[in-house]
């Protein structure tokens, strides 16, 4: 049997970007909500529960864009010139989020200033992403084998909506896992603050579901098509079931349903996102296969990653295995 190494890859950049938004959204949304949380203590709080697994977090956006070079050179080559500006505004807001967390500790009178700054790198990290996102979804234009848009054509109402849309489902992610993670006054907070967000994440959500089909013929006929005009009743149903568990989690006070109903809300997302696009890398044009590198590169790379991928899942859950449950706010973990 004949391996098809392109589509295998594929799964594997699509699985590093998924573990890398379930993973890094949490705590980003932590950082979005930090403006909200309103004494000092709940800000520690907040900030020491994501402390132990925020840095292994981002190990997967690594994978993602280092293997997205590595294995697809012509779709890194064609999406990187289009999307410069959000990438290079998303690792600088990164930076910035970074140094603020370990910075805020050391100070007492420029802490403020730190908080301002893990806020304000999460939103445009967040914000950063869903651009990328929103201009990927609405198409790139190529040719010959080269981006052949303009400097801003990643800017539009559309890619602004994908944007405020994932910052609102980030916020609502660290929310739901304020409640798990938490007791007390930042529970309760965090509880006010899922309610909303979540209200608000489905609306924009269910408002770019609308918009998308029709920004492309392409994505028109995947969903509405047969046989996958069945996905399009699947996945709205199993959207629905997931908020019935997160509205039933919240008043049962079971504090781990809120965080993996929102979990399931992001993993339908993301398959939604998959129907819309595959086989297309770079869509409209390119497919997979278009920009794949040669199978004796993909090979050679194909053994590394299976050597390393399960050594990243093993720690991963190993981090989150020793810091389970509710954080101890005398204890900590800074």
């Amino acid at each position: 049997m004949i391996l098809d190494l392109a589509f295998i890859w594929a799964g594997l950049i699509a699985f590093a970007v998924l573990a890398y938004v379930i993973l890094d959204g949490f705590d980003l949304g932590v950082g979005i909500l930090f403006p909200f949380l309103r004494s000092t203590a709940d800000k520690d709080l907040a900030m020491n529960t994501v402390a132990p697994v925020w840095d292994g977090n981002e190990t997967w956006l690594v994978l993602g864009g280092g293997g997205l070079f590595a294995v697809f050179p012509l779709a890194y080559a064609v999406v990187m010139p289009a999307l410069y500006v959000p990438i290079i505004v998303m690792l600088l807001a990164l930076v910035f989020r970074g140094v603020a967390f370990e910075f805020r500790w050391r100070t007492q009178r420029g802490k403020f200033l730190w908080d301002i700054s893990f806020a304000f790198g999460s939103i445009m990290a967040a914000f950063a992403q869903g651009i990328a996102l929103g201009a990927l979804v609405q198409g790139i234009a190529v040719e010959g084998r080269a981006y052949a848009g303009g400097n801003w054509d990643w800017l539009t109402p559309f890619s602004i909506l994908t944007g405020v849309a994932l910052v609102a489902g980030y916020a609502l992610m660290g929310a739901s896992w304020l409640v798990m993670k938490t007791d007390g006054p930042l529970r309760a907070a965090a509880r006010r603050m899922a309610v909303w967000t979540g209200a608000v994440t489905i609306a924009l959500v269910g408002l770019v579901s609308l918009i998308t089909p029709f920004l492309n013929p392409l994505y028109l006929d995947r969903w509405f098509g047969f046989p996958n005009v069945l996905f399009s009743v699947f996945v709205p149903a199993a959207i629905l079931a997931a908020m019935l568990v997160f509205i039933k989690g919240l008043r049962d006070n079971r504090d781990a349903w809120p965080f993996l109903a929102t979990v399931a809300l992001f993993v339908l997302s993301f398959i939604g996102l998959g129907i819309s696009f595959y086989p297309y890398m770079v869509p409209p044009s390119l497919t997979i296969w278009d920009v794949a590198a040669p199978d004796e590169s993909l090979w050679f790379l194909l053994a590394g990653a299976l050597v390393l991928v399960p050594m990243i899942l093993a720690y991963t859950g190993y981090a989150y295995w020793v810091f389970r449950g509710k954080v101890d706010p005398a204890g900590g973990y800074h």
